[in-house]
């Protein structure tokens, strides 16, 4: 039968997992401040329009040793209750084995954070595997479709992956500065020349052109990393991308201190492969917003070298999205309890999110259901996740 009751929280000491992004210990024991990221990170022009980098899914690992007693209890709920905004139930919830989900304190108004947590009662090594199995997401609501990329990537990999007849038919009026899709203005100006779209097989030839481009991109990026990105100019002011990643990773006051091989390698990729890291590419057609949604995402999994580090860290970077977001970054940590009895561990989650439109009138009733939106798919999908993982426990 599945255990719920309270867990223990982790490993010897790995509060400090919890000290936040910026931060580290002095020599004395005592928390210094550093830079958490760079300063002032957006280009010119996006500081004037809030932008919001989709989906940051930042899982937190969490140890308590009873080594560390009532310091280490501390720590954590000084944490959860401070940085996070938890309170004194929610964070019993969440040891409790109770799915917890919470907005966050964003730094602008179009910025959405998520914070997500959940004791499941199976081994870490379970989470991996169930998470990217891709025909079971293939039946998640939302997701139209979903597909790995070959290595290296290949057309055949896209089947199915195409913009609705409406996109194709916006395509007619965009202008670098205003377009209901995301693209470049090299990009929109290289597609509007290459293919009539006045013609009768408009919308087949786009897919085609828009194929060849994907794959183009992907193996750029693969090559040169997030320089590859480039810059969106669907709007009045350009986004680049590779800033917004920047931006996303210095909230030092909400995000927890994570690996730094992974922190350079997600900023620097491909350049500095740690060795315990796989990579792997999908892309996704899903709908949780007004319209149908196309994604490309990279994964990084990264497993802990020993029992101070979590089980697993796992960051999911989008690389493109056709809607609504304009970066991503989902980052998963899978941390063990310290209890033998008990091969269960705490999956810890951020989902941080960063677009234009969140303000004025209309944007901040946007903004409220998006807000209200996340935090309860969140909690839904951490349960069905717990749920799935316990089963046959």
């Amino acid at each position: 039968m599945v255990q719920t009751g309270k867990q223990p929280l982790g490993n010897e000491c790995n509060w400090r997992w919890f000290v936040p992004l910026g931060q580290q210990e002095g020599d004395n024991g005592q928390l210094k401040l550093t830079p958490g990221g760079p300063k002032n990170a957006r280009v010119e022009g996006a500081m004037q329009r809030p932008v919001i980098g989709v989906a940051v899914l930042v899982a937190l690992a969490v140890v308590v040793a009873a080594k560390c007693g009532a310091q280490t209890s501390s720590e954590l709920n000084t944490y959860f209750q401070q940085n996070v905004g938890l309170s004194q139930d929610e964070i019993a919830a969440i040891r409790g084995g109770q799915a917890v989900a919470k907005v966050a304190k964003s730094r602008i108004p179009d910025e959405v954070f998520v914070f997500g947590a959940v004791y499941v009662n199976a081994p870490p090594e379970r989470y991996p595997k169930l998470a990217y199995d891709f025909d079971l997401l293939r039946q998640v609501p939302g997701y139209e479709a979903i597909e790995k990329f070959s290595n290296p990537p290949q057309l055949s990999d896209l089947k199915g992956y195409a913009y609705d007849s409406e996109d194709v038919k916006a395509l007619k009026n965009c202008k670098p500065d205003n377009c209901q899709l995301q693209l470049s203005a090299s990009s929109l100006e290289a597609l509007q020349k290459s293919v009539d779209l006045s013609a009768p097989d408009a919308e087949e030839k786009v897919n085609q052109y828009l194929h060849g481009m994907v794959i183009e991109r992907l193996l750029a990026y693969q090559k040169e990393g997030n320089e590859a990105l480039g810059v969106y100019n669907d709007k009045k002011n350009a986004t680049q991308v590779t800033e917004q990643f920047k931006y996303m990773l210095s909230y030092s006051q909400l995000l927890p201190k994570i690996s730094p091989d992974l922190y350079n390698y997600l900023l620097d990729y491909p350049k500095a492969t740690p060795a315990n890291v796989e990579d792997m590419f999908y892309w996704d057609k899903v709908k949780f917003g007004l319209k149908p949604t196309l994604r490309v995402v990279q994964v990084v999994t990264m497993k802990g070298n020993n029992p101070h580090e979590p089980a697993y860290t796992i960051a999911e970077k989008q690389l493109y999205a056709s809607h609504y977001f304009e970066t991503a970054l989902d980052l998963t940590f899978c941390v063990s309890g310290d209890d033998p009895k008990q091969p269960g561990f705490y999956l810890i989650k951020f989902m941080g999110s960063e677009q234009a439109g969140l303000t004025g009138f209309k944007g901040s009733i946007v903004r409220s259901h998006a807000v209200g939106r996340s935090a309860s798919s969140l909690q839904k999908s951490l349960t069905a996740m717990k749920n799935a993982l316990e089963k046959n426990q």
